[in-house]
Formats: structure tokens, sequence, C-alpha cells
């Protein structure tokens, strides 16, 4: 039984309303009513959570998020994701937290995945994982794209929360993909075809002044100043060193 989802939820549409939001969404009609489904969501701040969910909301479903270990080993992340349901990966069991959303999927439940494995620096579809496709093909569920953008202008990485009204943010539910699991490495390459497709159509909804030549939040392609795809991999690559680093340290104290 969901406590926690409903709350959350309703908070979320009472913060849409009181910030005036300029949610503008499409597609969401390919969220199933009932069933397996697995959803793939870009990821460009750390309120994708929300957004990402929104269209399984209103369509009175409740997504369960694959998210990585770390959050559930937080004392306060922990038993807060598990209150939504959500599912715990473990990029270093990479098959058991597969097994753990299948068996999620076969339940009946929404499952979300965010196939970039984290955030877009440069706003940009990065290059996906593959782990998307083969767990919506074990599961023999579809695999539904969906793309948000203007939720980095919210709390982007690197940035400051911005809590201003009328922030734009535009979703598209994509159609349904069907994997089978026979060629991962293409299936993968055409779901990162479509969310690109779809990010685009978000970006270029918005009107002119809306893209503002130079934004810090837009992609260079588009005019504004963000990191290409190329830079913000060798930031993400410097930042899994120091990481390593630090915990290689602690290991040794």
């Amino acid at each position: 039984m969901d406590l926690t989802y409903p709350v959350i939820v309703a908070a979320a549409k009472t913060w849409f309303k009181v910030s005036a939001m300029d949610i503008h969404m499409t597609g969401a009609e390919h969220i199933p009513t009932e069933g397996g489904a697995l959803v793939a969501v870009n990821h460009v701040s750390y309120v994708d959570y929300l957004m990402g969910g929104y269209p399984g909301a209103q369509r009175g479903r409740y997504i369960r998020f694959m998210a990585k270990k770390e959050i559930f080993d937080s004392p306060l992340g922990g038993p807060f994701m598990r209150s939504f349901g959500h599912l715990e990966v473990d990029r270093e069991a990479g098959a058991a937290s597969m097994r753990t959303a299948v068996d999620a999927l076969r339940k009946g439940e929404l499952v979300g995945i965010f196939p970039e494995a984290t955030i877009s620096q440069s706003f940009l579809i990065k290059e996906l994982k593959s782990g998307a496709v083969r767990i919506a093909a074990d599961a023999e569920v579809p695999l539904i794209p969906i793309v948000v953008w203007g939720t980095q202008r919210i709390l982007a990485k690197g940035s400051r929360l911005d809590l201003s009204r009328h922030h734009r943010i535009d979703i598209e539910v994509g159609e349904p993909m069907h994997p089978t699991g026979a060629d991962p490495a293409a299936e993968t390459a055409e779901l990162k075809r479509r969310m690109e497709e779809m990010l685009e159509r978000c970006i270029l909804a918005s009107p002119p002044e809306e893209r503002p030549a130079g934004a810090w939040w837009l992609p260079q392609q588009y005019g504004g100043s963000a990191p290409t795809i190329e830079e913000a991999a060798a930031q993400y690559a410097e930042e899994r060193r120091r990481r390593a680093e630090a915990k290689a340290a602690k290991r040794k104290r």
C-alpha cells in the first residue's frame, strides 16, 4: 500500500500550481493504465524524478525508479526511497539489479530507468547503457521513452536551486518500443535516436525568448554555453577519478 507516494504527488502538484509552472506535456496516453512497462527518462537535473514521474501520475500510476545504491545506503535517503517502492541499483552487481527490475515489471509495476546512468551536463542525450532494452526484453514489457526539458533551470548539477515562478517545463512521452533482446546495441541506438528527436522537439517548442544566446542551461548547438558532450564527458571522467581516489584513501585509513 502506497502511503508516501500520494503525499509527494499532491505536494508536487501544489508546488507546480503555486509557482505557476508552465508544464507542456504530450504523449501521456502512451503510459499504460495497468500492467508492467519500463520508462526510460533522460537526465538533466536533480528533479527529473518528479517530472519523469508526472506522466505516470497523470495516468494514475506510480513509477518505481531505479536509483543508485549510495542513496539507499543513506540513513535518511534509504527509508525515504524504499517508502516509494523505488529499486536499488548496485553498479557493481548489475545482474542482480536487472533481476530486481525484471521481477517488478513482471508483477505489473511501472518501472523507471535513467539509461544515461548519470546527469548529462551538456543537457543533450549521453551514450545510453544497454540495460533498458535488456530489462524490457527479459520482462517482455514495452519500453517507453520520456524526455524532460527545462528541469535543469531549477536544479542542475553544479547550479543553485532556483525556485522562481513561471518555469517552463516540456515533457514528451514517446511511442512504446518492444525490444526483443536479439541485438541490444542496435535497440539501444534506436532508443537514443528517438530520445534525441524528442529532446530537439522539446527544446524548439519553447519560443525564441526562452532560448537566449549564451544561456548556461542551453546546449551549444542551440546557441547556449553548456559544455559539449565531449567536454562534459571529460568532466565526468575527472569526477570519477577523484571519487575513486577518495574511496581508496578511505579504505587505507
